[in-house]
This record gives structure tokens, C-alpha cells and sequence, in this order.
């Protein structure tokens, strides 16, 4: 092979190479305008009235609790009532009306509006999850709507181009678009967050709306921001759609959750504790404390286990035992490694259902 003939057969490889990766590359989209056209009928714009009481003082001064003046003066501090409104987003996700938003959304709404292609329905709740911020609400209707469809959360890669739809500030109809700034977010917002983080503009209003990824499906369900000002500052967070879906499942069949349940209190596991427990690394949820006849102490757990492995996952943290727990089916025999006494050991137990324990009844 003379000299020339091996330069031209590398340059060959190296553009071919390079050719290659930008074919497969995905590019940014030239306009969002054919999405949004074919997914704006199915976002919905929710309000909600609901009655405020408050108790009124003519005084500019409060009695000390125990002043004899107190009960003297009770009669001039009545009660009065107001009604207060709020907005939010949401999305169809069956033809019959069934919507899918925010608990916050609609936490104690005496009334609940939907407006869909600028009409406007009554709707009612058909099950709501505090623990989750996920409800889901049907359209008092006979009329036919355009579902959506949720999609594959955890196939969402970092960096991906998201689209949000929703009613911020009232505006409805309003469509911004960004890329999934990070993933398995923990901002304590809900008993299990792991949520996708966006800089798609998100702002009051936009809660419990859809966000979308390219091919029109439901990947996270947007729920709240950080930002100094109350407005978009580029830090949004979305429920994704694989832990949302399943709430969403349960809610429309029983009108309610059902979440494994196993019958600890549990704690994250320090640098310190792993040390003292012969870990070799900060892993796993410290057991703090057992419940008396609970699933974990009648499968032989104890104070000061530490799980590593829970149904065949493993346990990086505290707050992913509680995702992981509670996303297992009540009733469910599974298999738990602990580590005690500086040696895995593994339980077998039974899960209870956690609405049904008392501490944790609405």
C-alpha cells in the first residue's frame, strides 16, 4: 500500500466516522408548531373556588390566653367567610374526559371548572394523592375528547428537547419548550420525589400540566419550581411518567392508592454509620425503629439494620427504599438483605398496605 493510498484511505475512515455519528445525531427541531398543533386539544386549563373562613379582630391588639377580658370581647371576633379561586393545568388521558393534575391543583375545591378548547365543563375528582401531588378528575360530559398518552420516563436521557403546555398565570394554551436539565431530582416537595428537572418555562398555573417530549407523549407531569421571585426561572420539576402512571392506574380503578407497606422508621445512612458498620461506602436506609406486629418485625427485622436490597433492588439511599416500597404491591412476598452485625443477611416477609395503618390515614 504506497504512502498516498494509506493517507487517503484514513481520511476516508475519519470523515465517514464523523458523517456517521452527525446522521445519527438527533437535531433540534426547526419549530415545535406541528406538536403543539396536534397536542393543545388535549391540555385542559382547571380552576377551582373554594370557601376560606377566617376569624376577624376589630382590635389592632390580641388578649393574652387566660385575660379576663378575653371571653368578654369574643363575641366581636366573628368568623368570616370568602371564596378564594385558583388555576392550574392538566391533560385528557381518556376519551370519556378522564384528566389527570395536580392534588395541590385541586385540594379542597368546592367547585372545579375544566375548559377544554375554550369551553368549559364542571368536572369532579375521581381520586386524589397527597403523598404523590397526582389527581385525576372526569369531565361531567358525554362528550368525546383527544386523549394523550404517557410515555417511557426512564428512556428520558438528560438533555433530551421537552415541550410544557399549560395555563400559567391564566394564559391558557401556552407552550414553552426546553431540554431535561436532570433526572431523580429530591427537593422534599412529596414523600417520593424523583423528579425530572426542565428549563422549559414553567410559573403558576402551569402545575399539573403535561410535559411532552418529542414524539407527543406524557413523560413528567410539571408540579413546581424554584425561584426566588415566584416565577420562571429555569428550574421547573415534572412527576415522571412512570411513577405518575401507576398513582394515575390506581386512582381511576379504586379511587385510591395502594401502596406496599413495611413497618419501619427509617433514616439516611452517613459517612460515619457506614464506618461503624463495616460498610465501604454511605449506602443503604438505616432502620430507626420497628412497628410493633408491622410486616418488617414479623419477617425478623431490627433496629439498626441497614437495608442494601429490597424485592431485588438495590437501596442507595433512604428516600429510595420509600419510592421503592411504596410502588410494591400490598400483600407482595419479597425478600429483604440487611446488613447487620458486618454480614448480609436476607428476610423474607409479607407487605401490609399503608393506607390502611392508622398514622397514615387521610
Amino acid at each position: 500500500m504506497t504512502s498516498n493510498f494509506k493517507k487517503l484511505f484514513i481520511y476516508f475512515i475519519f470523515f465517514y466516522f464523523i458523517f456517521n455519528i452527525e446522521g445519527k445525531a438527533k437535531n433540534a427541531p426547526e419549530s415545535f408548531a406541528d406538536l403543539a398543533e396536534k397536542l393543545m386539544t388535549s391540555v385542559v386549563n382547571i380552576s377551582t373556588t373554594q370557601t376560606i373562613t377566617t376569624q376577624s379582630n376589630p382590635f389592632p391588639f390580641q388578649f393574652p390566653p387566660g385575660s379576663p377580658f378575653e371571653d368578654m370581647f369574643k363575641e366581636f371576633q366573628r368568623p368570616t367567610e370568602r371564596k378564594a379561586t385558583s388555576l392550574g393545568s392538566g391533560f385528557i388521558v381518556n376519551k370519556d374526559g378522564t384528566v389527570v393534575t395536580n392534588n395541590h391543583v385541586i385540594a379542597n375545591a368546592e367547585d372545579i371548572i375544566v375548559r377544554v378548547n375554550n369551553k368549559e365543563y364542571e368536572a369532579k375528582v375521581l381520586g386524589a394523592d397527597p403523598y404523590s401531588d397526582v389527581a385525576v378528575l372526569k369531565i361531567e360530559s358525554s362528550e368525546k375528547f383527544k386523549p394523550v398518552e404517557f410515555g417511557n420516563s426512564d428512556k428520558a436521557r438528560v438533555g433530551d428537547w421537552v415541550v410544557a403546555i399549560g395555563n400559567p398565570f391564566g394564559l391558557g394554551g401556552t407552550v414553552t419548550s426546553g431540554i431535561i436539565s436532570a433526572k431523580h431530582r429530591d427537593i422534599n416537595l412529596t414523600r417520593y420525589d424523583n423528579l425530572i428537572q426542565t428549563d422549559a418555562s414553567i410559573n403558576q398555573g402551569n402545575s399539573g400540566g403535561p410535559l411532552f417530549d418529542l414524539d407527543g407523549e406524557v413523560i413528567g407531569i410539571n408540579t413546581a419550581i424554584i425561584s426566588p421571585s415566584g416565577t420562571s426561572s429555569g428550574i421547573g420539576f415534572a412527576i415522571p411518567a412512570n411513577d405518575a402512571s401507576k398513582v394515575v392506574d390506581q386512582l381511576i380503578k379504586y379511587g385510591e392508592t395502594k401502596r406496599g407497606w413495611l413497618g419501619v422508621k427509617i433514616q439516611y445512612v452517613t459517612k460515619e454509620m457506614a464506618q461503624v458498620a463495616g460498610l465501604n461506602e454511605a449506602r443503604g436506609a438505616f432502620i430507626g425503629g420497628v412497628s410493633e406486629g408491622g410486616p418488617a418485625e414479623k419477617g425478623g427485622i431490627k433496629t439498626a439494620d441497614i437495608v442494601l436490597e429490597f424485592d431485588g433492588q438495590k437501596i442507595k439511599t433512604m428516600r429510595s427504599l420509600l419510592r421503592i416500597v411504596a410502588n410494591t404491591s400490598p400483600n407482595k412476598k419479597v425478600a429483604v438483605k440487611v446488613w447487620r452485625d458486618k454480614k448480609l443477611i436476607t428476610k423474607r416477609l409479607t407487605l401490609g398496605r399503608m393506607e390502611s395503618v392508622k398514622e397514615f390515614k387521610k
